[in-house]
């Protein structure tokens, strides 16, 4: 394999060769034409990046630049859900003119906020133009196509939820199927008649079928309103994205046993070269990991604070660990609570403090109740800061540092 030099900008004239201009008079592409005839090299020049493409995949190189770029969705409920993520994490999007596709987060020194399309997102990734970027799994899946140069720093964002999912009517020949095994046995599909799929997802859907042995399918093109599609008489089946369902329901379509090609939530996407290569981009990463997960951690966590009676502090930790719900995160803190007292400074009472779940709160507040506690204070959690972040460590893991 090889890759062309990469050039400091764009020559006055192209080599011999085919050329074409995007909208953008800051990008050109050129074919140039080696030998042997059959196999070709590309090479871009932008004013940000360049990309080498090779053997048909995107080798991006890291741009000259000094600003680390995050890539957010421009659109949509993940737009909207993303800003609010990140608010929660102290790291609220400050954008001057909302029709501006370029902002910033005060609290990280050189760090711009781009607005894109989720699939622009990943494809800047490739090519140098982003170094991190918030979008969903499927689109990582579908547009980044395995490519080992994405690195997924965060897994689970906790919104956006989604599954890709193959779906087929209730109706005709599909009535009695309801399993991916039984629609690939049906004797209808053949290399005369394949099985034909709508779907926006042209990565996934032939590669989820080849590898559960549908040989006889065809993938049509479409964006939107799929759920139509079979009812219209254009396709036998649709793939896409799904989330309570009832869109698919009520256009008489269904679910199928094997069916789901990937779960789907948001997730927090990075360059390895950006990583390993630009100048503060690991370092940033490292603190909007951290953010995420002391923020993430806390949701749904409640600090409850109670006195109780005792002679020691151990004998009142004793009491608190004999109930299942009184454990917190690591055991219970226990400390003195000090009064004065015919002139004397004395700790008859202790304070314990744990945390909880939302949904063990009235339970441990029974517990501590039971055992002697009052005054009981409940209030919710902002953050939580391990020690050190599992994911952080996951990441230098990943990048062999």
């Amino acid at each position: 394999m090889s890759v062309l030099p990469t050039l400091p900008k764009c020559p006055s004239s192209p080599p011999p060769s085919l050329t074409f201009f995007s909208s953008s008079p800051s990008f050109r592409v050129s074919v140039v034409k080696v030998k042997p005839p059959a196999t070709a090299s590309f090479w871009c020049c932008a004013t940000q990046s360049q990309v080498a493409v090779v053997n048909g995949r995107a080798e991006g190189r890291i741009s000259e630049r000094n600003e680390i770029r995050l890539g957010l969705p421009s659109k949509g409920r993940m737009a909207a859900d993303t800003l609010d993520l990140l608010k929660d994490c102290q790291l609220s999007v400050k954008q001057v003119n909302p029709r501006q596709y370029v902002a910033e987060i005060p609290q990280i020194s050189n760090l711009e906020v781009w607005f894109q399309r989720p699939k622009d997102i990943v494809r800047k990734l490739l090519s140098g133009d982003l170094d991190l970027g918030i979008v969903g799994l499927d689109t990582v899946s579908e547009y980044g196509q395995g490519n080992e140069d994405l690195i997924i720093v965060h897994d689970a964002l906790d919104y956006g939820d989604c599954r890709l999912s193959l779906a087929i009517p209730k109706y005709g020949i599909f009535e009695n199927i309801n399993s991916l095994k039984e629609l690939a046995q049906m004797p209808q599909w053949t290399e005369e008649k394949p099985l034909r799929v709508a779907t926006g997802f042209t990565y996934l859907g032939p590669k989820f079928m080849k590898e559960n042995g549908l040989k006889h399918v065809t993938f049509s093109t479409a964006d939107g309103a799929l759920e139509a599609a079979p009812a219209m008489g254009i396709a036998d089946a649709i793939l896409d994205l799904v989330s309570s369902g009832t869109t698919l329901r009520e256009n008489n379509l269904k679910e199928i046993e094997g069916g789901v090609v990937l779960e789907s939530q948001a997730v927090l996407i990075a360059s390895r070269r950006s990583l390993i290569q630009r100048k503060g981009v690991l370092d940033t990463t490292h603190e909007i990991i951290e953010r995420l997960e002391a923020h993430l951690r806390a949701v749904g966590q409640f600090t409850v604070v109670a006195n109780m009676r005792g002679s020691s502090a151990e004998e009142v930790a004793e009491r608190v660990l004999s109930q299942t719900s009184l454990s917190g995160l690591q055991g219970p803190t226990v400390s003195p609570v000090f009064c004065r007292r015919d002139g004397k400074v004395v700790a008859d009472y202790y304070a314990i403090v744990i945390c909880v779940p939302k949904k063990a709160l009235y339970k441990s507040v029974q517990q501590l109740r039971a055992i002697g506690g009052s005054g009981v204070l409940i209030s919710p959690v902002t953050y939580i800061f391990d020690e050190e972040t599992p994911r952080w460590r996951e990441l230098l893991s990943k990048l062999g540092l």
